[in-house]
């Protein structure tokens, strides 16, 4: 099926309920519907866009950007949305790689628009291009059919986060993600209706995206808030409009909850707040929970997996501090296989650390023109993700880390996870990474970069001593007023790593800083 039907079915069924609010403005499914089929139109009689070419987008959320998916799907186009935070240079390298058609470009983004060599259809009044809306104008908003696919067209580029060299063009099919929307339905929303409400508060290029694409399936208004992120403006969308699910990542969890607006804004309507794209440490974890009550879905899935991996639902999170799934990311989503394999792909026993392998129909179809990276991806028909962990007896997961992040201090493997999750119980640490630095007589040794509430600089060493195995301490622990994230609000080893080559504090041996 075209995942295009999705739209066309719950314009039929709820023609005058809302599908989007953006601040002042609203749409109906009817309205969404036709603005897509007249866009589609547009796009074709244009730009000659058909199936399977590509159309590159370059925008922050708004009603047209998501617009722009929808008229891909109809017309069995393939969506390549851009991190809007990326610079013009990544832009650039996204339409070297996916060689797309036209690109759609918001207004805001003049630097961007100019340095692809490509047609240009602009959102809002720019002098790079035509403004999408006032063509709209000019072409049909009748009912369009869409085209015919296969299980196995491409619907999305989904370009990964770039954890390591330049980021990655994952292939998302049609049939996958048709998949992967039933998937999230039944393990992530469950019993979500038309009577439901759903709030953005990530970029609709990637993970939020995928969920909103849920919430088309079931007729869920998106509400889009009409500013840059502000944890008091999502409270008070959340209220007024009865939020039941947001989709989100830990960092912005943790930025929701600490801020004093959640006391003042009613958020008895959320039923599932879900959080992925990097595991939650405890600490965070459980102010979450005090905060808004048991509403945190967990998942653990990359990109390549459309988030099906594994789900820890609300009912088996808990505040408490014997909690005995603390850690894990959950068991394994209806319909996908899991393991714990060795270095040759063996399933190891529960309780071995090794690599978290999938299976199943959530699993991409590849990276786009990237046979070197697909050969090291896959190994005897399993994803193979990277991140390191082990299976209970039960089925539940724990994740130690990322292969990559890693390190061998004289001979030991030492997982930072373990450390960071520690160091986040002490009252005054608010966020921290921990890395593996050269070291001549060890090969390497931890270095913990930490950032506290007040900017005091605590004995961190002195506490963490009776907590962890020595051979685990950290050596240096560094001060800095923030870590620094990625466009999705993560924070990455490699960015820390970046930043501590730029200060030069991986051979500095001085004074913390």
């Amino acid at each position: 099926m075209n995942l295009g039907h999705l739209l066309d079915q719950t314009a039929r069924r709820l023609p005058d309920r809302m599908a989007m609010i953006w601040g002042d403005h609203g749409w109906s499914w009817l309205a969404m519907r036709a603005r897509v089929d007249a866009m589609a139109r547009l796009l074709a009689a244009e730009y000659g866009v058909g199936k399977g070419d590509r159309v590159l987008v370059q925008s922050q959320n708004n009603n047209q950007m998501w617009e722009s998916l929808w008229a891909c799907l109809k017309l069995g186009a393939i969506w390549v949305p851009a991190n809007f935070r990326g610079t013009p240079a990544d832009l650039r390298w996204m339409a070297e790689l996916a060689e797309p058609r036209l690109l759609i470009c918001e207004a805001a983004f003049p630097d961007h628009a100019a340095i692809c060599d490509l047609p240009v259809l602009a959102i809002g009044a720019a002098a790079f291009g035509p403004d999408i809306d006032a063509r709209l104008a000019l072409h049909e908003a009748a009912p369009l059919r869409p085209a015919d696919v296969d299980r196995d067209d491409p619907a999305w580029l989904f370009f990964t986060s770039g954890a390591t060299g330049k980021p990655k063009a994952a292939v998302l099919t049609h049939g996958q993600m048709g998949f992967v929307i039933a998937n999230h339905l039944a393990d992530l929303i469950p019993g979500t209706t038309e009577d439901d409400a759903s709030l953005v508060v990530a970029p609709l290029s990637h993970g939020a995206g995928i969920h909103q694409m849920l919430q088309v399936a079931r007729g869920v208004p998106t509400i889009l808030p009409a500013g840059p992120f502000d944890p008091a403006e999502v409270w008070r969308l959340v209220a007024a409009h009865r939020v039941s699910n947001m989709f989100t990542v830990p960092t912005i969890v943790k930025l929701l909850t600490e801020h004093p607006s959640v006391d003042r804004h009613d958020h008895s309507s959320l039923r599932h707040v879900i959080y992925a794209g990097a595991p939650m440490y405890r600490a965070d974890q459980r102010r979450a929970l005090d905060r808004l009550g048991p509403v945190l879905v967990q998942y653990f899935g990359l990109g390549e997996v459309t988030g099906c991996i594994t789900v820890l639902p609300a009912r088996l999170h808990d505040a408490s501090a014997t909690w005995d799934r603390e850690g894990s990311c959950g068991f394994a989503r209806t319909g996908m296989q899991v393991e714990i394999q060795d270095e040759t792909g063996a399933p190891l026993p529960p309780g071995h650390t090794g690599e978290l392998c999938v299976t199943g129909g959530a699993v991409f179809a590849g990276y786009w023109r990237n046979p070197e990276a697909n050969a090291r991806a896959f190994r005897n028909g399993w994803f193979r993700t990277g991140d390191l962990g082990h299976m209970d007896e039960e089925g539940f997961f724990y994740l130690t880390g990322r292969e990559s992040d890693m390190f061998i201090s004289g001979g030991s493997n030492i997982h930072p996870r373990e450390i960071e999750e520690k160091l986040l119980t002490h009252p005054e640490v608010s966020e921290c990474a921990v890395l593996g630095m050269p070291d001549p007589t060890w090969g390497e040794v931890g270095v913990a970069i930490c950032v506290t509430r007040d900017g005091s600089r605590p004995d961190l060493g002195d506490w963490l001593a009776s907590r962890i195995a020595r051979y685990k301490m950290p050596r240096r622990f560094l001060f800095w007023d923030a870590l620094p994230r990625s466009g999705y609000g993560k924070i990455t080893k490699r960015l820390v790593r970046d930043e501590l080559v730029r200060r030069d504090a991986l051979t500095d041996t001085g004074a913390d800083g």
